[in-house]
C-alpha cells in the first residue's frame, strides 16, 4: 500500500471532484504535501480524514461543522454524532414504514375497485373530511392536471404521496343543470389528518354514492339517475356533487379502466324496495 496519493488517484477513489478537494484543504481540513513538482500528494492521515467527511457529509453535516468535529475528535464529540446518525437512521425508517402503509393501502384500493358495480347508488357515512382546493373553471382534463400540479406544490408539506392522495372535484352545477358533462368548479385533495391548514370540508353525514367507469363525460347521465333516485325517495340535497378519481391517469392510460366516484351529501334515507 502506498503512503502517498496524488490528487487525481483520490478523486477516482473517493468520487470527489479535485476542486472539491481543493477546497477541503482551504478550509484546512486535508494538507497534502507537495513533491517536486509541487504536485500534491495525500496521505494515509487524509484518507482517514476524507473517509469522516464521506460519513459526515451523509448526515448532512456543513464543512464548518466537520471541521470543527475533526479540529476536536473526541469520544464525546464522536458520540453525539452516533446520536444524530441513529435519530436521522430512526427518521427514515419511520418515514419508509409510512410508504410501505400508503403501498399496501393502495394495492388493496385498486384490488377492491374490481368488484365495484358501476351505476349502483348507495347511502355512505363519512365522518368530517377536510380539504384544500384550487378555485377555477374547469373545461379539459389538462387544466385539471395543471391545478393538481399546482395544488401539490402548494400544499407538499401535507401530501405525502401523489399517488395514494384522494382527489376530487366539484361539479359545476349550473352545466349539469343544462346536461354538460365534465365541467367543474374546483379541485380537491382529501387531507389525511386534522389540521388547521385546509380550505373547507365535506360535513360529517351521509352521502348518496355511484360510481361510472370511463370517460367523464358520462358525469351528466350519472347524475341525474341520483337526482332521479332523490326525487324518488323524497331525500334532500345538503350539499354540491362532486367526483372522487379512484383509478385515473396516476395509475392507467386506458380510459377505460377508469373508476370515479360521484357523492352528494343528502338528509332523510332510501326506503329500498
Amino acid at each position: 500500500m502506498k503512503n502517498y496519493y496524488k490528487i487525481n488517484e483520490i478523486s477516482k477513489l473517493y468520487g470527489i471532484g479535485p476542486d472539491s478537494l481543493r477546497y477541503y484543504e482551504r478550509l484546512g481540513i486535508l494538507k497534502p504535501k507537495r513533491d517536486t513538482n509541487q504536485y500534491r500528494l495525500y496521505s494515509l492521515k487524509d484518507l482517514y480524514k476524507l473517509n469522516l467527511i464521506c460519513d459526515l457529509r451523509k448526515l448532512n453535516f456543513s464543512m464548518s461543522q466537520i471541521k470543527d468535529y475533526l479540529d476536536c475528535q473526541t469520544v464525546g464529540n464522536t458520540l453525539n454524532i452516533l446520536h444524530r446518525e441513529q435519530e436521522l437512521l430512526t427518521q427514515k425508517l419511520r418515514e419508509l414504514k409510512e410508504r410501505e402503509r400508503m403501498i399496501r393501502e393502495r394495492i388493496h384500493d385498486l384490488r377492491t375497485s374490481e368488484k365495484i358495480v358501476s351505476g349502483q347508488i348507495s347511502e355512505k357515512i363519512f365522518p368530517r373530511r377536510l380539504y384544500v382546493k384550487e378555485q377555477a373553471y374547469i373545461t379539459q382534463d389538462e387544466e385539471m392536471d395543471l391545478l393538481i400540479q399546482k395544488l401539490l406544490r402548494r400544499h407538499e408539506n401535507k401530501i405525502h404521496s401523489l399517488g395514494s392522495q384522494t382527489i376530487g372535484a366539484f361539479l359545476s352545477p349550473q352545466d349539469l343543470m343544462k346536461g354538460i358533462s365534465n365541467v367543474y368548479q374546483s379541485v380537491f385533495f382529501i387531507l389525511d389528518t386534522e389540521t388547521s391548514g385546509y380550505d373547507g370540508e365535506l360535513p360529517a353525514g351521509t352521502y348518496l354514492s355511484c360510481y361510472y367507469r370511463g370517460n367523464y363525460n358520462q358525469n351528466a347521465a350519472c347524475l341525474k339517475d341520483m337526482m332521479d333516485f332523490i326525487e324518488h325517495h323524497r331525500l334532500t340535497v345538503l350539499g354540491e356533487p362532486f367526483e372522487l378519481y379512484e383509478i385515473d391517469n396516476r395509475d392507467t392510460m386506458r380510459e377505460e379502466e377508469f373508476l370515479t366516484e360521484i357523492q352528494i351529501r343528502i338528509g332523510g334515507h332510501a326506503h329500498y324496495e
